[in-house]
């Protein structure tokens, strides 16, 4: 890697970072959501229901109602949020997600970041 390459990923800490997992009920996701807010591991979280997901799990095609749970937090919270999401999920093997943005904007970023790594 270029050490101009390595001097930004590390000048980076705490870029933007949007985990996403998915919930078999409204009320399992505003938990996990409500807890993910207090603890300050996330700034903000978005619920969308309604989703369908169809997959296949031990040899068997299911079609499920599910909840997407879409957590605001920071690169430098994937340990936590991952694992606060894999103790708390009701799934044996839950999903989760992380993605960085490319870009987002400064003022939005920072708050995420203030309310994180308070």
């Amino acid at each position: 890697m270029p050490q101009n390459l390595s001097e930004k990923v590390l000048a980076k800490p705490s870029q933007l970072l949007v985990v996403v997992t998915s919930l078999p009920s409204q009320e399992a996701a505003q938990s996990l959501a409500r807890m993910l807010v207090e603890e300050k591991i996330a700034a903000c979280v978005q619920l969308s229901s309604g989703v369908q997901s169809i997959y296949r799990w031990e040899g068997k095609v299911c079609e499920e109602s599910e909840v997407l749970l879409s957590a605001k937090t920071t690169t430098n919270q994937w340990p936590t949020i991952s694992s606060v999401i894999q103790k708390n999920h009701p799934y044996d093997l839950p999903e989760i997600l992380a993605f960085t943005p490319e870009q987002y904007s400064e003022q939005y970023g920072a708050w995420v970041s203030s309310e994180v790594n308070s």
